[in-house]
């Protein structure tokens, strides 16, 4: 996957994970998420061709998302922005770049679940278009042991 993203005025661009970048998106997984992926996840992702692609500026992470192709359909696994990118739009380029991905595949959807929770992500995927089609009920881990609801959610390509 190959996208230029020539909004901005930085060395901006995507790249596949490859195993000299898996320890800082570990490290960035960790801070973000409560139940982060772990090494074998983002393994068996690239092993599976899945795409995982980073947003790279210079040398630095800014975020990454794992895709899964499947027959007319894309589904969004995992994103994240590093925390000090968070609030900067990068979440909404990387989305951007996925549709794009996504149309040239011919896929005519996008799929994604989100904790229920995540109000930020919720604004961000309905201002961009997707719609609230399920529940998932105590989809997510809790740290305290419980278990979080997720909506389903799709965008029509």
């Amino acid at each position: 996957m190959h996208a230029v993203l020539s909004n901005f005025e930085f060395d901006v661009r995507l790249v596949s994970l490859t195993e000299a970048w898996l320890e800082t998106v570990l490290c960035i997984e960790q801070q973000v998420y409560s139940h982060p992926w772990t090494r074998g996840n983002f393994v068996d992702a690239c092993k599976a061709g899945y795409a995982v692609q980073l947003l790279m500026q210079g040398d630095e992470v800014l975020g990454y998302f794992v895709a899964m192709q499947g027959v007319d359909e894309v589904h969004l696994l995992n994103i994240t922005v590093a925390p000090k990118h968070q609030g900067l739009g990068w979440g909404q380029q990387m989305l951007t770049v996925l549709s794009t991905w996504a149309r040239d595949l011919n896929a005519q959807w996008l799929w994604l679940e989100v904790r229920i929770s995540n109000t930020r992500a919720l604004q961000l995927y309905e201002r961009i278009g997707y719609r609230r089609v399920g529940l998932r009920k105590q989809y997510y881990p809790l740290a305290t042991g419980q278990r979080e609801d997720a909506i389903v959610m799709s965008l029509k390509l």
